[in-house]
């Protein structure tokens, strides 16, 4: 049996800058500390933040006023920094910087006078955090049937912004889809999906060529771990999603001469290589490396976590 190793996979950098900005806070507050949503869609690494005395919530009610709160990388709408700013939380914001791009998008094309659909899954808190930006005006659209009942705009311009996680391929179709009943609708200047999602979904393809089936490391609240799955199923291959090594059954092995293997953005690769050592155990297997790409991105933790560590430290 062979292993192949798609790379890139796992962490990606807004995940790591989150997860960090968590480790930090945590070091020098100490528990309980709050944490606004889950700070990323990751079971074992949550499960392990919990263990430790963080608290994660969808209610910032439940924080203590005057405590410190960390938001996490999915994205906030304005009202949610607005009720933090009214209970005088402090808040580190560890949204990541791509998602906040797609937020000063969403200002900039309404104060342009652009019409706005957005391309996301319902209640994804990501999209949650989007349409927050400006309530009642961009125009949600997840699968072909809303873009077929999708009310025109009526603004002059119009434009299409997307959810970082999505499958690029799926994206696509819907874009196309739009132009078909809005032939003025405008692309981004630049993509909107994550570098971090079209690397995994890149690389995946390439491992699932001569793979007998897939094997994707993620959580089934992970939007980019599921489109990860969607991408191999589409080459035609038997693809599980799965949070660790104990979800494999000797059954998903049997007659398996490859494995493709990955993680999505917000898996660890602690989890990823306790995977290997369980199709390992199985079968004796080699483990090939398939690299389609180099990742060189890194996020700085939010100046306001740096802020916090002088104060602690003076």
């Amino acid at each position: 049996m062979k292993i192949l190793m798609a790379g890139p996979r796992g962490f990606c950098a807004g995940v790591d800058r989150a997860v960090d900005t968590v480790e930090r806070a945590l070091a020098v507050v100490g528990a309980p500390l709050y944490v606004k949503h889950e700070i990323i869609h990751n079971k074992p690494v949550c499960d392990s933040l919990k263990e430790r005395g963080v608290i994660f919530t969808d209610d910032l009610n439940d924080v203590p006023n005057g405590s410190l709160v960390v938001f996490s990388a999915h994205g906030s709408a304005p009202s949610d920094y607005a009720l933090a700013e009214s209970r005088s939380l402090q808040v580190l914001d560890a949204t990541c910087p791509l998602v906040t791009k797609i937020h000063l998008e969403v200002r900039k094309y309404l104060k342009k006078g652009f019409g706005i659909i957005y391309i996301g899954h319902h209640g994804h808190v990501e999209t949650i955090g989007t349409l927050g930006q400006a309530p009642g005006q961009l125009h949600l659209v997840t699968n072909q049937d809303e873009v077929a009942a999708l009310v025109d705009p009526g603004t002059p311009d119009l434009i299409y912004l997307t959810q970082t996680t999505l499958s690029i391929d799926e994206t696509r179709g819907l874009v196309d889809a739009l132009k078909v009943r809005f032939p003025r609708l405008q692309d981004p200047p630049t993509s909107d999906i994550c570098y971090a999602t079209q690397n995994r979904q890149d690389a995946i393809k390439e491992v699932c060529r001569t793979a007998d089936v897939c094997f994707v490391v993620g959580s089934q609240t992970s939007s980019n771990s599921k489109s990860l799955r969607s991408v191999a199923e589409s080459m035609g291959v038997r693809a599980y999603l799965i949070d660790g090594p104990d979800e494999i059954t000797d059954e998903m092995l049997e007659g398996v001469s490859v494995v493709a293997l990955t993680g999505g953005a917000s898996a660890p690769e602690a989890v990823i290589q306790s995977v290997v050592a369980r199709i390992s155990a199985y079968k004796d297997c080699g483990v090939e490396p398939v690299i389609v790409r180099d990742e060189h991105m890194d996020f700085r933790v939010p100046q306001s976590l740096i802020a916090l560590e002088q104060r602690h430290r003076n």
